[in-house]
């Protein structure tokens, strides 16, 4: 019987070198062998995303690898949703949530999402690329408690900052939190640029939104 972490190195380097069915078929082991899901993205998938991005940063990888490697990861998000158990409770509190401009990258992006929807939250999806001014209408537009963005590339992640920045000249600042998240970012980052609060780790992330909401967003 394989153990855990071969399972996971399974996951992991079967999505760094785009092979769909070896990813699908670790998963389904790591499944059986009753690894749990949040270990099994955490751990896994989020891992493997990281290689596809390291990848593509040296040029080994380029739009084509990359957007192959997001549908991929769709794919097997799906096959664990089932195995995600969800809060029959009505939503928690509202994220707006986007790739910046610049930047097509949605793999961590929606393994989020499945996380923040699993945890009782609605999700508003802007997609990739989304423009500074889209991000401000979005939130005038769904008033959510909590805007998240992520950023794949160094070139791009500047592009957070001048959300923030517009946020505050809207007066829209003080009524929603920052998280930020994506390979570039650092704590340090954050803070520079004004977030609330920067991770790469997509359960983190999800338990600080739910601090967020559960205390009041502005506490």
């Amino acid at each position: 019987m394989v153990s855990k972490e071969e399972v996971l190195e399974g996951i992991r380097q079967s999505i760094g070198a785009l092979d769909f069915e070896g990813a699908s078929k670790s998963l389904k082991d790591a499944l059986n062998i009753g690894i749990d899901p949040a270990e099994i993205i955490t751990d896994g998938i989020s891992k493997g995303e990281e290689i596809v991005g390291q990848k593509f940063e040296r040029n080994e990888y380029f739009l084509s690898e990359l957007i192959m490697a997001g549908e991929m990861t769709k794919q097997l998000l799906d096959i664990l949703k089932p195995h995600i158990e969800k809060g029959k409770v009505k939503p928690k509190g509202r994220v707006v949530i986007g790739t910046v401009e610049g930047d097509i990258h949605d793999i961590g992006k929606n393994i989020v999402i499945m996380f923040l929807q699993s945890r009782g939250f609605d999700v508003v999806d802007l997609g990739v690329d989304v423009p500074v001014d889209k991000f401000i209408a979005a939130v005038k537009e769904h008033e959510p408690q909590i805007l998240a963005m992520s950023a794949l590339m160094t070139l791009t992640a500047p592009v957070m900052g001048e959300v923030i920045k517009r946020l505050t000249e809207t007066s829209l600042r003080s009524k929603i939190k920052v998280i930020i998240g994506g390979a570039p970012t650092t704590p340090e980052f954050g803070k520079s640029i004004g977030a609330d609060y920067q991770t790469t780790d997509p359960v983190k992330g999800v338990e600080k939104c739910l601090e967020w909401v559960e205390s009041g967003v502005d506490g």
